[in-house]
């Protein structure tokens, strides 16, 4: 089992301690550190600067959204990103939902998966630089030359010879078929959120993935006496995701939340949540259910509910930064063996 850092994507203003909680985390022995975006700050940045100032640790995008760039350009940063940190980059992909890709980006939220599977592909196209990029999908063509083309459009090569050739693809995925898709085309899975006490919702799904297949699962640590006080931000965390991030009916949080046994649970956080009230969401949010996606509690029952999740599919824990003292003592009970 892996530990990973997850900073996510900025709120109002940049995460304190950028920086200096990423040297620690490697110096402790975190195998990588991961950044996001919403509709803020964006993936990558937040990565070339960690890049030049760590050595060893991974920089993993959890994940870069693909309708916020073209396939292309995504690999133009992966080049760049990959060169700079000297092949530490692990290129996390996501299609999001409606709400982003409609309302921030502009774009129609139609076929997600076939998107997804013309955007992987290509970016591989680009790593390998075995020939100019040719392609003619259904969403990407490349050259373009549709009825506003001028004619003069031709298949191009990356000027820049890779650092490597095959850079790791995982995708964030969590309907049933994304995650088929997953295991079938990409190196690794980023759940948003994965119970180790029911391996089933996804088992099937997984059944194909290949060797070496990752899995990093955020495991919301916190070591705390009171396991109910300490649940805390992992609820709010799931009411705002299951209850906002999303449409009324069109909600993949919400969905998710249902497939794994807690569907009236699941829609009543919604409903609270669409009516303004947002404290009754979260309250609403089990502590069954916050607890099982977590290690909370004091180091005792953390060790003892640790290896569920060591006897699982999950190949790195990712938890979110905390004082300097936890992360020591996280690191060396999940990185005992």
């Amino acid at each position: 089992m892996k530990l990973g850092l997850i900073w996510g994507y900025w709120g109002q203003l940049p995460p304190p301690n950028l920086i200096e909680t990423t040297q620690e985390a490697e110096r402790l022995g975190f195998d990588s550190v991961w950044t996001a975006e919403a509709w803020g700050s964006d993936a990558f940045g937040p990565l070339a600067y960690l890049a030049g100032h760590t050595s060893t640790i991974k920089l993993g995008t959890s994940v870069v959204q693909i309708s916020a760039r073209t396939p292309t350009a995504t690999a133009m940063h992966a080049i760049t990103l990959d060169h700079l940190s000297k092949g530490r980059l692990i290129l996390g992909l996501g299609a999001s939902g409606p709400q982003v890709v409609e309302g921030w980006y502009g774009q129609p939220y139609r076929k997600p998966l076939a998107r997804t599977r013309e955007y992987v592909e290509i970016i591989r196209r680009v790593l390998a630089r075995e020939e100019p990029l040719a392609f003619d999908g259904e969403f990407f063509h490349h050259p373009y030359n549709g009825p506003e083309s001028m004619g003069l459009g031709k298949p191009l090569k990356s000027i820049v010879h890779p650092y490597r050739r095959e850079i790791p693809i995982y995708l964030g995925a969590e309907g049933p078929k994304n995650v088929t898709m997953t295991a079938d085309i990409a190196d690794g899975w980023i759940p948003l959120y994965y119970s180790p006490y029911r391996q089933e919702v996804y088992s099937d799904q997984l059944a194909n993935a290949k060797p070496g297949f990752e899995i990093p699962a955020m495991a919301n640590f916190n070591i705390c006496e009171d396991v109910e006080e300490g649940l805390l931000p992992v609820k709010m965390m799931l009411g705002f995701y299951i209850g906002g991030m999303g449409a009324k009916g069109k909600n993949f949080h919400t969905d998710l939340m249902a497939r794994m046994g807690y569907e009236e649970e699941a829609h009543r956080i919604q409903d609270l949540f669409f009516e303004g009230k947002r404290d009754e969401a979260i309250a609403a949010v089990p502590s069954a259910f916050a607890d099982e996606i977590s290690l909370v509690g004091p180091l005792g029952r953390i060790k003892e509910r640790l290896q569920v999740w060591k006897d699982s599919p999950v190949t790195t824990l990712t938890m979110y930064p905390s004082a300097p003292g936890q992360m020591e003592q996280i690191a060396k009970i999940v990185l005992a063996d």
